[in-house]
């Protein structure tokens, strides 16, 4: 119940910038049941918006989502023996919440009596479905209230701020940091560059900081 009602003001925020940024409620609503990505729906509106090429908006939009392949590989093994069509709706409904909720269950089988695997779609499910549910109802609300609001205020600027305040929790090291850094540096030093090729430069940048900053021993412990 707590991350339903976190959903809820994402949710609102996604419809609004999305309709905002040009899109027509119908199309709008369409990107939310069929790509059902959040961060990835408010960087493809910010690209619309600024009449990017469609080439760029994929990269940015898999540059995104690597992270679900992640955990694709993560959950698989706990899905093993399902039918193909159970696998790939599971694979539908994943997400950061839906992910770490379930994990966390998987891993504790005799605890809480999820020893098969038909048990642990049905528990994944349980938590998936009611937020994916809440996730629609919220972009809808948001479509309506966003085709409402006058194409003068211009709303596109709620996306970088849902961005800024989905990563500043996540800075809690030295590599995230670092990587958050070389990113925002990148995209600001690569901001003149034509189809908006700084996104995925400042997606690259920041993986690749990261990586070399977590590679590296920190301090020794006192």
């Amino acid at each position: 119940m707590p991350l339903l009602v976190g959903v809820v003001p994402f949710g609102l925020v996604t419809g609004v910038t999305m309709v905002a940024a040009g899109l027509s409620p119908l199309a709008a609503m369409a990107m939310s049941i069929l790509v059902y990505a959040g961060a990835t729906m408010l960087a493809a509106a910010q690209l619309l918006a600024d009449s990017a090429p469609v080439l760029v908006l994929l990269l940015v939009a898999v540059v995104l989502n690597l992270r679900l392949v992640l955990y694709s590989a993560s959950i698989r093994q706990h899905f093993a023996g399902l039918t193909a069509g159970e696998r790939a709706l599971a694979a539908y409904l994943l997400g950061d919440n839906t992910y770490a909720q379930s994990i966390v269950h998987f891993s504790q089988d005799s605890t809480h009596g999820l020893g098969d695997a038909r048990a642990k779609l049905w528990y994944f499910f349980g938590i998936s479905m009611p937020m994916w549910t809440v996730w629609q109802a919220s972009v809808g609300a948001g479509i309506v209230l966003g085709a409402r609001i006058p194409t003068g205020w211009q709303l596109e600027f709620a996306a970088p701020l849902v961005f800024i305040a989905a990563t500043v929790p996540l800075l809690r090291d030295r590599a995230m940091a670092i990587a958050a850094a070389s990113a925002a540096a990148t995209a600001v030093l690569a901001h003149g560059l034509p189809f908006k090729l700084s996104l995925p430069l400042a997606a690259a940048a920041g993986i690749l900081a990261g990586a070399l900053a977590g590679r590296r021993p920190g301090p020794a412990a006192a």
